[in-house]
């Protein structure tokens, strides 16, 4: 944290000053004082999972201190070898590892959920309605009330997707235990009970968080402890290649969920990571090539019908499409429509999502009581709606083809016959009482047309739209992913089903397109979601309506708000930072923000002093800076950790003078003692004992201090300095000032300092300011709308996100 000092208060500006120039300043930096004594007060936490647990920042720069080139040098060619032999050998085990669960998770969900499914239709055909209900009901308690329970006492850091927090990690942000060994397994077992239970949640997502887990358990801290890793895996001591390996682990285990190793990799490159670069692509794409070859190896076994209700083994959907596409220029508008209509509704779900999430978590943070009591209200009702509503549908003779499969319940038939007679079935039951691959499938299949009646679609819309949105904040591993490809998928039948014989589309192509639409209006991906889809249904013929869809409705939907997992991770309270900077930063310098007081070392410092400063200050970073006797001016010599002076103080190896160490640090220490563990306890400083005479003592920071530490002057915009944060990766930007008459560092930029709350709080004018985002839920009209259509709970949630 850096000091800053303001003698001028500068005179607010309104937004009704529209003659004002545009690249007037904001602010009045004639008089600016770099000595601000106050700390920056941004929240140090952050909902990781379901619990509030506090978050550091990751140290992706490389130290390049005197022992670091040291250790280096004495590297010869076989380390260089077996580091890069190291990094693919990961690779390989993590597809190979995620490719196994994701088929595992797959069997386990297909045959718990098919068993419970026909067993309760067996009831239904027998007319045992209220027994036929109990069961599926109970089911579906019995199942999320251990994927709760499991979340909430073992790991609550596996709740949710996962995804935000892999995208806050690579963003730089470290929270504890995401990716345990607790996280993994319940993450699995909770994912597959969950998804099990009939809750509108899907497996995807979990996948993405499991992935990621596989990838970061190479370096964690238990399996050092128990001898269970080789010497080589001290290479990955560091944030920089674990970062790499927790990217490829997260596009492996997209590629696991949906069987799509493009896709992975391209949703890797578009949605979690914040740094990309040539020689991860490889690797990433190696990881996910393994998983497909395993999932293929695996699926083989299924072929004889040896994994029960699995049937064959068919991952999600494949060749559910027909052969030949043919579309003409007047079926262009239709698409254009189905790519609005997917932006208004996805940002409309991520908006009333939000407003769930945010009461959730205010029932959840109660306690585990009130978790299992939503959680078992909303497993009720759902199975409710899920039984019931079946009712409502009208029974349809079979078609000519699937005459046999609706007069035999059989492992793999997708149509239920429910309340209706032998040879006849109920289309909303077919979607409700079936896993939701099974439901896309059934809406994604060519040459259906008759298929469904409009009212059922009508009615599965609505119901699987707002089930979506009440089921994610329960606490389980639970994605939105899939449940948002279903709801797409059904609102896109129903418009094919609305043009009838005035298209040439088949139903279900628009299917098809209302899930690229949905994941557009929700997700805001497009290169990735397209290529994902095209990956599903194993048709390359859909490339240019899917693109044309998924720009149209990415495009409407930012117009009104974020994509659903930047709204998660600001509701968590997580400070990601965003790839761009917003307008308002490029009217402020870095002195506008940085907090005080600024603490910093001396080459050669008294070890009580920095005890003292350990003690009194959570900062991880300290300048160090070069004064008499050893320079006759005050130089800036570099930047030291503070969990280096943490080893340096439990070496206690100190100097009874103010000298300069003539000692062979190689000798006196190894790398492995400045190498960071991934999670576990870190050290602490209540930890070390020192006496008296320790404390009198001397350390010489030089060889430890990072001499080529990031710096900016204090005139840069803080919008140039966030760009160069983010890209570089790094957790302290060091402030100089311009003129050489003045201490040789005036301040620490850190992520927080980048954060909207930190910086409006400090320039509340900002929020008048003419600077707004181009979004139409800041303009009156759409503020009226929204107030009409939901209530005074919009303007109350939107009263600042709309000054921008």
């Amino acid at each position: 944290m850096a000091t800053s000092q303001r003698n001028t208060s500068p005179a607010p500006a309104t937004a009704t000053e529209d003659e004002e120039d545009l690249w007037d300043p904001l602010l009045d930096h004639q008089h600016v004082d770099l000595r601000r004594h106050s700390s920056n007060n941004t929240s140090q936490v952050a909902i990781i999972g379901s619990n509030l647990c506090r978050i550091e920042s990751l140290d992706y720069e490389i130290m390049e201190n005197e022992f670091f080139k040291l250790d280096w040098r004495t590297r010869g060619r076989a380390h260089i070898v077996r580091y890069v032999i190291l990094k693919w050998t990961l690779c390989l085990l993590v597809g190979v590892l995620a490719g196994a669960i994701g088929f595992f998770n797959n069997l386990a969900i297909e045959n718990i959920a098919g068993f419970k499914f026909l067993h309760t239709t067996d009831l239904v055909v027998a007319n045992k309605y209220l027994m036929a209900f109990g069961v599926f009901a109970c089911s579906n308690f019995v199942l999320l009330m251990f994927a709760v329970a499991i979340t909430s006492c073992i790991a609550p850091a596996a709740a949710g997707s996962g995804i935000p927090e892999v995208r806050a990690y690579l963003n730089g942000v470290d929270a504890p235990d995401i990716f345990s060994l607790r996280a993994i397994v319940v993450k699995i077992f909770g994912c597959i009970a969950a998804v099990s239970s009939s809750l509108h949640v899907g497996k995807a997502g979990p996948m993405v968080h499991v992935g990621a887990c596989v990838a970061a358990l190479f370096g964690h801290e238990r399996l050092h402890k128990n001898h269970l890793t080789g010497k080589w895996l001290k290479y990955l001591k560091n944030d920089r290649d674990r970062r790499d390996l927790v990217t490829c682990g997260a596009g492996a285990g997209v590629a696991a969920a949906f069987r799509s190793p493009v896709g992975g990799v391209l949703f890797a490159l578009e949605s979690l990571s914040s740094w990309w670069r040539s020689s991860l692509l490889w690797r990433a794409f190696f990881t996910t090539a393994a998983v497909a070859i395993v999932l293929r190896a695996l699926i083989e076994v299924c072929v004889s019908g040896k994994c029960g209700l699995f049937g064959k083994g068919g991952l999600i959907m494949f060749d559910v499409t027909s052969t030949t596409i043919a579309y003409q220029l007047l079926d262009l508008p239709v698409v254009i429509l189905l790519g609005v209509m997917g932006g208004i509704l996805g940002s409309f779900y991520n908006f009333l999502m939000q407003k769930v999430l945010g009461i959730y978590n205010q029932i959840n943070e109660k306690g585990i009581c009130y978790r299992l009591l939503l959680a078992g209200t909303i497993s009720i009702f759902t199975s409710c709606l899920l039984f019931g509503l079946p009712w409502l549908a009208s029974c349809q003779p079979c078609p000519d083809a699937t005459q046999q499969g609706c007069q035999n319940l059989g492992k793999t038939r997708n149509l239920r016959n429910f309340q209706c007679s032998p040879n006849y079935y109920n289309d909303l039951a077919s979607l409700f009482f079936s896993t939701n691959d099974d439901s896309i499938r059934n809406l994604y299949s060519s040459g259906t047309h008759e298929l469904f009646d409009q009212f059922s679609i009508i009615l599965s819309f609505v119901t699987s739209y707002f089930l979506g949105i009440i089921s994610y904040g329960v606490v389980a591993p639970a994605g939105l992913f899939v449940p948002v490809i279903l709801t797409g998928a059904i609102y896109g039948r129903f418009v094919g089903m609305l043009m009838g014989s005035r298209s040439s589309l088949d139903h279900g192509l628009y299917a098809v397109l209302g899930s690229a639409s949905f994941l557009g209006g929700t997700m805001r991906m497009t290169v990735s979601v397209c290529v994902i889809i095209l990956e599903l249904t194993n048709n390359l013929l859909l490339l240019p309506l899917v693109m044309l869809v998924l720009l149209i409705s990415k495009t409407v939907a930012d117009l009104f708000n974020g994509n659903i997992y930047d709204l998660i991770l600001k509701l968590k309270g997580l400070p990601y930072l965003d790839g761009h900077a917003e307008p308002y930063m490029r009217q402020l310098t870095v002195s506008d923000v940085v907090m005080g007081p600024l603490q910093f070392f001396n080459g050669v410092e008294k070890v009580g002093n920095i005890v003292h400063v350990l003690k009194t200050t959570g900062h991880h970073g300290f300048p160090v800076i070069d004064e008499t006797p050893f320079c006759s001016t005050p130089v800036l010599f570099g930047l030291v950790l503070r969990s280096h002076l943490l080893v340096l103080l439990k070496k206690k190896d100190f100097l009874p003078t103010p000298i300069l160490t003539s000692v062979d640090i190689s000798k006196e220490y190894s790398s492995d003692d400045f190498a960071k563990i991934s999670t576990g306890k870190s050290d602490r400083i209540e930890d070390i004992i020192l006496s008296e005479e320790q404390m009198e003592m001397y350390i010489d920071l030089h060889p430890f201090t990072n001499t080529s530490p990031f710096t900016v002057v204090d005139t840069m915009s803080l919008a140039k300095a966030l760009i160069l944060f983010r890209e570089v990766g790094l957790r302290h930007l060091l402030i100089v000032p311009k003129t050489s008459c003045r201490s040789p560092v005036v301040g620490i930029l850190t992520r927080h300092d980048f954060m909207p709350e930190h910086i409006l709080g400090l320039h509340p004018f900002l929020k008048k300011s003419r600077w707004k985002k181009l979004r139409f839920e800041g303009t009156p009209l759409i503020k009226k709308f929204m107030y009409i259509l939901i209530g005074s709970a919009y303007e109350t949630n939107n009263s600042i996100s709309s000054d921008f």
